[in-house]
């Protein structure tokens, strides 16, 4: 199948790091973008094929000078039509030899985190979400560094260069195959969903899917029943319920003694569904992630939740 209208990426770095910019979009799309003072603005190509589709999908360029007046940009009302036809993010950054660079990297990495969050819907997006470092981490330990500042941002780190080609140790593709990787798993011609419901998941008034078992992709079970009871405890005066999940919405469960929509009314029943939509976007941000950034997804989203009670 042919992408008509494919969604689009969004490149970014910092100008001062424009060298990286250009140098992993050259390896993505295997031609020479123009001189890297020159990329902000411009556009190019990068064609993805797949077994199951074929795609031109259109990347925008864009090198940051102040990351607070770019997310600032990013997030007015004007910039709402450009976030909506975005289905990929990409931020290319040097890993940093001093800690001034790291500074002005960890700077970025906020901001953008903050676009992700309060232009794209956060986990609910749908879109590939990507942080590029290029260079050579001095130690493992640097490299974990950098993976969680990623992630609290809501991107998956990958490392270019420093020896990072072919396949991990857990058999996983490094490096730009990684980021190629991630961005063909995408649906290009997918619009956004808006979450109204959990896809594929049946409205049967079986609450059993939205058990931390059935969320799969690194929920930790002991947390699940941490959020559970968390909920419950922000309504002392409710008794908790003796079914298996924290949120069961038929009219046939309604009548039953003990349900959740026994004992709450319409507005909390819509704040734990809500509560429980975010857990299930993070578990669909996290497929296709290494088994340890999932977990940190996993555990991110939860973490979120408790904030909200």
């Amino acid at each position: 199948m042919d992408v008509a209208h494919p969604r689009r990426i969004l490149a970014v770095s910092l100008d001062t790091q424009a060298e990286q910019l250009s140098r992993v979009i050259r390896d993505l799309t295997g031609s020479e973008v123009g001189l890297p003072r020159e990329l902000a603005g411009t556009t190019c190509e990068l064609v993805l094929r797949t077994r199951y589709y074929t795609a031109a999908v259109p990347v925008w360029l864009d090198l940051v000078v102040s990351p607070s007046e770019w997310s600032a940009s990013f997030l007015s009302d004007e910039a709402g039509e450009v976030l909506a036809v975005l289905g990929g993010l990409v931020v290319v950054f040097a890993l940093p030899a001093t800690e001034e660079g790291a500074d002005g990297v960890r700077d970025l990495l906020r901001h953008v985190g903050r676009v992700v969050d309060e232009g794209l819907g956060a986990w609910e997006w749908d879109g590939v979400r990507l942080a590029v470092g290029v260079g050579d981490a001095r130690d493992a330990g640097d490299a974990e560094e950098w993976d969680e500042l990623c992630a609290e941002a809501g991107l998956e780190f990958v490392q270019v260069g420093g020896g990072h080609v072919g396949l991990n140790d857990f058999g996983e593709k490094v490096g730009i195959p990684r980021v190629r990787e991630a961005l063909e798993s995408n649906d290009w011609a997918q619009a956004p969903s808006d979450f109204g419901h959990f896809e594929g998941v049946p409205d049967d008034g079986d609450d059993e899917h939205l058990g931390a078992e059935n969320l799969e992709f690194g929920f930790d079970p002991a947390d699940f029943e941490t959020l559970k009871k968390a909920i419950w405890e922000a309504r002392p005066e409710e008794e908790p319920p003796a079914t298996a999940g924290p949120a069961a919405t038929s009219s046939g469960d309604a009548a039953c003694d003990g349900s959740v929509q026994g004992g709450l009314g319409d507005e909390d029943v819509d704040r734990v569904e809500k509560m429980m939509r975010k857990l299930q976007a993070a578990r669909d941000a996290g497929e296709g992630l290494p088994e340890a950034q999932r977990k940190r997804m996993a555990a991110r989203a939860v973490e979120e939740v408790m904030k909200e009670l």
